[in-house]
């Protein structure tokens, strides 16, 4: 018999449109799928990790069906790569490219390892619509803005999504972990069971949340996607970042929507380019992932202090702004957050707060269900004005204005703020199961009187603070 070829299973648990699976299944030897929780996994927060850990359990169901296996290991990648390769005789491991720091530097050291040894080792380009080197400005150098991005590649083709393989299996399977050992939702505690229920997981699930958004919600997109108290988005972003649906899949979705003159059809599309831009970004700036893109701003007098009340105050939801207040406690619920409520949530901390946008970005890091490198460090810049492409610095959101714009009729805060209601949804009691029990917090407590910070005070503050700096 050939010998066997590892396919590396990592934010792409999908069986089609899936490169580095067909490329493997068709290298003529039993293919044998492994999942790695390693250095980069174990850094994860809370949410992400657990339901990254969901996600490859449901993957694992999938290649079963398909007569295969997921081998499950833990430990440094390319250590227990080697050892596979050593058990098994494994000639070849092939996987799908990522771009962020931590799983690059990886993969670089795993893949020059690999082929010291003789091994072959192939990563494939399967979580981005296009690799970030080949879209190139006119000079030969990577976009800082997004629309002309999004005019490079609008007419682009990114190849047409791959059919399922069929995945050949070897005469035995080498040992595998127990996925429960692992116990990967440790740090959610009791949030797992109010947030599990929220949850879209897996590959077949993906593809009916796309299929039922391009068929009843893509029409209305443009508008609707910015209306806080209607499901207007498509709430793709859980299945996109673990890649149980591709972003390829999505776009040719699209491009048949507005083929049959579906009138959100566009802008959905320039929201799967926006997350490739990310991508592109985070490729040719690293540096965009934990410090300001825009090194001018490095001086900036922003709160980094994490203890101080008014940080805390933003963590619990109950700064006295209902609006950020609902959208914070949405996330605990969920592990979601509402696209416009997290401008509104980053706006409020980095400039009515005056606190660094990375204390946002680790706490969404920890608390997301549909966490994303990318996006979430792009987010957090964008709303600050220290990232490309970024809201000026004299835009700061109003919260009541938003609120009244986008919330009109209070459904948002109501589904989330339980002191503001007499009989309140469950959506809002569900915040205090979840939350951890060293806050002393319950549906009976009364609402802040005031915000900590009013909407017409932290836009005065922001502005002086910004006036004294030379943009």
């Amino acid at each position: 018999m050939a010998q066997p070829i590892i396919y590396w299973v990592r934010r792409d648990l999908r069986l089609s449109d899936n490169p580095a699976l067909v490329a493997a299944c068709a290298a003529g030897g039993p293919v044998i799928p492994v999942f790695i929780c390693d250095e980069v996994v174990e850094r994860h927060g809370a949410a992400p990790k657990w339901r990254q850990g969901l996600g490859v359990e449901a993957f694992a169901r999938t290649l079963e069906e398909a007569g295969s296996k997921l081998i499950l290991r833990r430990g440094d990648a390319l250590a227990q790569l080697q050892a596979l390769i050593e058990d098994t005789g494994a000639a070849e491991v092939h996987w799908n490219r990522l771009y962020d720091p931590d799983s690059r530097k990886r993969d670089e050291g795993v893949k020059a390892a690999l082929k010291d040894a003789d091994i072959k080792a192939v990563s494939h380009r399967g979580h981005v619509l296009f690799e970030p080197w080949t879209v190139e400005t006119g000079s030969g150098s990577f976009y800082k803005v997004y629309t002309p991005f999004w005019k490079a590649v609008r007419d682009r083709d990114p190849g047409d999504a791959l059919a399922t393989p069929k995945i050949p299996a070897p005469d035995s399977w080498p040992a595998s972990d127990d996925i429960a050992d692992w116990d990967l939702g440790a740090a959610m505690d009791r949030g797992v069971e109010v947030v599990a229920d929220h949850l879209n997981v897996g590959e077949g699930a993906a593809r009916a949340r796309l299929a039922n958004f391009i068929g009843h919600g893509i029409d209305d997109y443009a508008d609707a996607r910015d209306n806080l108290g209607k499901t207007g988005t498509s709430l793709l972003s859980e299945n996109l970042t673990y890649g149980e649906i591709s972003a390829r899949a999505c776009w040719w979705a699209g491009r048949r929507a507005m083929e049959d003159g579906k009138q959100g059809a566009e802008t959905f599309l320039k929201e799967i380019v926006w997350r490739d831009f990310a991508y592109h970004l985070v490729h040719h700036t690293p540096r965009i992932t934990h410090a300001n893109w825009r090194e001018d701003w490095d001086a900036f007098p922003w709160n980094e202090d994490e203890r101080r009340a008014e940080v805390k105050a933003w963590k619990q939801g109950r700064t006295g702004m209902p609006i950020v207040d609902a959208a914070m406690r949405e996330m605990y619920v969920t592990g979601r957050m509402h696209n416009r409520a997290r401008m509104l949530v980053a706006s409020y901390l980095t400039k009515h707060l005056m606190c660094h946008w990375k204390i946002g970005l680790d706490w969404f890091e920890d608390c997301l269900v549909d966490w994303d490198p990318a996006s979430n460090a792009m987010g957090w810049q964008w709303s600050a004005g220290s990232g490309p492409d970024a809201t000026p610095y004299f835009r700061v959101f109003n919260p009541e204005t938003q609120a009244e714009k986008f919330d009109r009729h209070a459904r948002y805060r109501t589904r989330w703020l339980a002191e503001l209601s007499s009989q309140p949804p469950q959506t809002a009691c569900s915040y205090f199961e979840a939350i951890p029990r060293s806050w002393p917090m319950s549906p009976e407590d009364a609402y802040p009187d005031a915000p900590i910070v009013s909407a017409s005070e932290g836009r005065q503050r922001a502005l002086d603070a910004y006036s004294n700096r030379n943009f």
